[in-house]
Formats: structure tokens, sequence, C-alpha cells
């Protein structure tokens, strides 16, 4: 399995990247954690299968039917597929039904299935029906009205986790992301601010289900799953 993907302004605040793939003979595969949740279409012996899958905070171990292939949108940090916040389904999903003709019912309303050529018209039908809805959080500053605490209350209300939790899953994926772009260790622990190899090891090992001495160009579909973040050297 190799991954397709790309950036997508189908709708500012609501989803900001698409991918796609295809798989051969059954398999499995390790699904990185993730910070944001993700609707997934597969398409599969002449059928559609459609899911929500929440934030995970940990690399798990996945099957991957024979012969099918996979679209996935993923959402921003935030955003909501009614009526199934992220905050309800960490570390699970929800199944969406499907009809014969292979559309798939969300929010008690079938849509044609999308597909990686057109679903930024897929994400504004959903959007203009009320289904994606855009991230609730606001600046996290505290001001005279919201204390740090309550800020940290709303944050894990809406995304499913706390805000360390999302810095630690997005500093993972950069780490694997500068390994796998050629950057030794050394160099990732200085940038990203790990104490040492063994920190940078056991934090790649829990959110990507690899070691420090894993991740190469050259890997497979484990990595090429992994997303750029808005984490940068030093952040």
């Amino acid at each position: 399995m190799r991954f397709e993907h790309r950036d997508t302004d189908a709708d500012a605040g609501i989803v900001d990247r698409v991918w796609r793939t295809r798989s051969g003979a059954a398999d499995t595969m390790t699904s990185t954690a993730r910070t944001c949740s993700h609707l997934i279409i597969t398409r599969t012996q002449g059928r559609v299968l459609a899911s929500l899958r929440g934030p995970e905070t940990r690399a798990t171990t996945a099957p991957v039917p024979p012969d099918a292939e996979f679209l996935g949108i993923r959402l921003t940090l935030g955003a909501v597929l009614r009526p199934h916040p992220a905050a309800s389904i960490v570390d699970g999903y929800v199944p969406f039904p499907a009809t014969d003709s292979g559309r798939v019912v969300i929010g008690g309303e079938d849509w044609e299935a999308p597909t990686y050529d057109n679903v930024e018209q897929f994400v504004r039908c959903l959007r203009h029906a009320g289904l994606l809805v855009p991230s609730p959080l606001q600046s996290e500053q505290p001001d005279g009205h919201r204390s740090t605490r309550t800020l940290q209350r709303q944050h894990r209300a809406i995304t499913g986790l706390s805000r360390t939790a999302v810095t630690q899953i997005d500093r993972a994926s950069a780490a694997a992301t500068m390994l796998r772009d050629g950057l030794d260790w050394c160099a990732v622990v200085e940038a990203l601010g790990y104490f040492d190899q063994a920190h940078l090891a056991h934090a790649l090992r829990r959110y990507v289900g690899r070691t420090a001495r894993g991740p190469r160009a050259s890997d497979d579909a484990t990595m090429s799953f992994l997303y750029k973040t808005g984490l940068r050297p030093g952040s």
C-alpha cells in the first residue's frame, strides 16, 4: 500500500487533507496516533463502506482487506461531523450505513460516496446541510472571562484530547517525518526538544509504532500515512 495525499481548501476550518490508497492481498498496517477524526470511504468487492474514525491516542495495528480502495477525509482539529464529536469516539469509530446503490447514509440522508477527485463537492454538501461543523475552539489564551483551566476543559470536551496530548502526538509525527526525510536522531532530538534518543524512541513507539531507527523515505504505508503538522523545529 502506498498513500497519495493532498491538502485541500474544500472548506476552511473543516477539512485540510484528503488521502487515498489501494490494497493488494489481505494484510495489516500500523495506524499512527492522530489528533483529528477521519471520514473513511472503502470500496471493496462491489460494496461501499463508510466510517468516521476518531482521534487515536497510540499507534495500533489494523486489518487491511484485499483488493480495496480507500479514501480518507481528515477533519481539522475539533471539527465535527454531526452528531459525532471527536470526544465521543476517541480510540473508536462510528460506521455509516450504505444503500444497495452505494450511497452513504449520514445524518438520515443518503449521499453519493465521494471520490478523490470530487471530495471538495462532497464536503461542501455536508457543510451546507449542517452536518460538517468547524471547530468551536476559541483562542486558547486565557482572558478576563476564561481561566486556563476552563480553556483546558473546553479543549478536551471538543477534541477528546488534552492540549498536552495533542502536542505530544504532533511532535512524534513531526519527528517521524524528519527521520523519514533523512535527518539523524540527534538532530531531531535537538530540534523538537526531546531529552535524548530514549525519550524520542519511546514517543515513536507509542505514537507511530516505530523506533528512532525505523522511519525511512523508502518505508511502507505506515510512514506514508503520517501527515505534516504545523509543528516546526523549536516549537
